[in-house]
């Protein structure tokens, strides 16, 4: 009697796991990555906006966008993204103050879907500013 029991438990238990997983939100980005190019240190501000899919069957929330440094800063779609539709996430770096040549930063996005964690880039080439000679 206790055998029945406990493969009963235990298949009931599989059974509400794998239903759990069925309704669960998930995240899909357009890209990972953006490159802004070469830009003149005199129009340090730059912005791009990473497009991304709720493709779960449950309703999709960023918790948190946090960037490697203080000089990129995300902005996100606070508001649940319904299953099948589309959210923003707008990425602005300034380079105001920063020493000219390559960067690449990194954006982190956390979730309640699959996957939790997803990480993004955006990169590019800042060149000194061109001093007009008298």
């Amino acid at each position: 009697m206790k055998k029945i029991l406990s493969i009963a438990l235990m298949l009931i238990a599989s059974l509400n796991m794998a239903m759990a997983q069925q309704n669960e939100a998930q995240i899909k980005f357009d890209t990972l990555q953006h490159n802004f190019g070469t830009f003149s240190e005199s129009s340090p501000v730059q912005e791009c906006v990473f497009t991304f899919t709720n493709i779960g069957t449950a309703p999709l929330v960023i918790n948190q966008a946090v960037a490697s440094c203080g000089c990129t800063v995300p902005s996100y779609t606070k508001t649940p993204i319904l299953p099948g539709k589309k959210g923003q996430l707008k990425i602005t770096y300034n380079g105001k103050g920063k020493f000219p040549g390559h960067f690449k930063k990194s954006i982190t996005v956390r979730t309640n879907g699959t996957p939790e964690m997803t990480r993004l880039y955006v990169e590019g080439d800042m060149k000194e500013a061109e001093t007009s000679e008298k």
